[in-house]
């Protein structure tokens, strides 16, 4: 059965972190300057991602000649993703958010801990202290355009000889996919291997018609004012949420597809859905809305989906952009309690099979009048099995590489587990006095 730490492990506070230089990195091959069209999935996405990728040796490479291949590698990418090396403006042609390819530069520190990576503790524990290791960017991304750098790096070492390497980028340039692809890139050209793989930067692929048709209904989306300009989505001020990390091993995760299939004998139900839909049931009957609301309370599970295949015709693999949109699944309050498992997985399969090449279109040009983020009582976004793990750079694979997960976005978090086993840990962020709730039918789901 999955595992849970029963209670947040002791975690540090101060790495003990001092930056030792920074420096900007262009593109080594300069282009034209010019402006970038972003989409409507890319514009409401006008946020930082930040993430930690730990390495335990350096596979005999000096601190010195890693930080010159990253550098090398970064440079010789910029060229091919030069929009990265860009800044956001308002293009002046139509008035719209873009990149303007300036060949700014991205931002690349070097520092050091004062402690051994063993020391950190738990890799797999959310910790808001790894933020300590990404190089932040000054100023507000959606209020100061123009002189914020999309991306930094930040290489940490620590005194084992292993090292963090951090990178804070802003969401509107890439998805998981495409940013995955962007590292392996990195990699290889640190490495002086070929190319993973040519980006594709037209996001005109992902444009609005003129005009714009909006067929279908989505709830999944919450219209926000037009002077809306936090960069917080999603957040949740008060009462202050902490993560918790909840893991499913592979077995477990075979067991709820077999309950699924022998309830619905209908078809072979992914781990993903499985997943989710347990998720979704705990997550809503512990929290104090199911306490609010009657049995006939409608709720929703919202969750991101890759959208390159489902499009006619698709969208290349190598999309560079944002290529992902909520799916969404409802069901009633009593259905989450009482109804049998493969019911709930059956409504989340049936919310990704709605995205359809017709959907995806309307929710594209539902954003070209509306400002909106996805919206529901659950949301849950994946980076389960992108395969950061596998990307080779000079040094070696990661050990791990995750988000630093910020509790104050009620979002839960699907990552891969360091342990071999196939599992998922699910980062689910709760209130306090939701945690034993949540706990109760985490288990009493998964064993009955």
């Amino acid at each position: 059965m999955g595992s849970l730490d029963q209670t947040p492990p002791s975690l540090l506070q101060d790495l003990m972190v001092t930056t030792l230089r920074s420096t900007t990195i262009s593109p080594k091959d300069k282009k034209e300057r010019r402006w970038v069209f972003l989409s409507n999935i890319d514009k409401v996405l006008n946020f930082d991602v930040e993430t930690i990728t730990f390495f335990r040796t350096t596979a005999g490479l000096s601190r010195e000649a890693v930080v010159e291949k990253l550098s090398s590698g970064i440079e010789s990418v910029l060229g091919l993703y030069d929009s990265q090396a860009g800044r956001l403006g308002v293009n002046p042609a139509d008035g719209r958010l873009a990149i303007d390819c300036t060949s700014a530069g991205v931002v690349l520190c070097v520092a050091e801990s004062e402690l051994k990576l063993e020391e950190l503790g738990d890799l797999e524990y959310p910790n808001l202290s790894f933020r300590q290791l990404v190089a932040e960017k000054k100023g507000n991304v959606v209020a100061e355009l123009g002189d914020i750098p999309l991306t930094t790096f930040q290489v940490t070492w620590f005194k084992c000889g292993g090292f963090a390497l951090g990178i804070c980028n802003n969401h509107i340039t890439f998805d998981g996919l495409s940013f995955r692809t962007f590292l392996s890139n990195i990699a290889a050209m640190a490495a002086d291997r070929p190319l993973t793989s040519l980006p594709c930067h037209d996001r005109h692929l992902l444009a609005a018609r003129s005009p714009p048709q909006v067929t279908f209904e989505h709830p999944e989306l919450r219209p926000l004012p037009p002077d809306y300009t936090s960069t917080s989505l999603f957040s949740m001020p008060a009462p202050r949420l902490r993560y918790y990390l909840f893991h499913l091993a592979a077995d477990t995760i075979s067991d709820l597809k077999n309950k699924c299939q022998q309830e619905t004998k209908k078809y072979n139900p992914t781990g993903f859905n499985c997943v989710t839909a347990h998720l979704w049931r705990c997550k809503v009957l512990s929290s104090d809305s199911s306490s609010e609301h009657g049995k006939d309370w409608i709720c929703t599970v919202a969750f991101a989906m890759d959208i390159r295949r489902r499009l006619n015709p698709p969208l290349p693999n190598e999309y560079a952009g944002n290529a992902v949109l909520s799916a969404y699944a409802s069901a009633s309050l009593f259905e989450l309690e009482m109804a049998p498992f493969g019911l709930l997985v059956e409504r989340v399969h049936e919310g990704a099979e709605r995205i359809t090449d017709a959907y995806i279109r309307s929710t594209v040009d539902w954003g070209e009048t509306n400002i909106g983020v996805p919206h529901g009582d659950v949301l849950i976004s994946s980076w389960w099995r992108l395969g950061f793990d596998d990307i080779e750079f000079p040094w070696g694979r990661p050990i791990y590489l995750c988000p630093v997960a910020d509790p104050e976005r009620d979002i839960v978090l699907l990552l891969p587990s360091i342990e071999s086993d196939k599992g998922v840990n699910c980062l689910v962020p709760l209130k306090d006095d939701c945690v034993e709730k949540f706990k109760h039918f985490f288990y009493t789901y998964l064993e009955n």
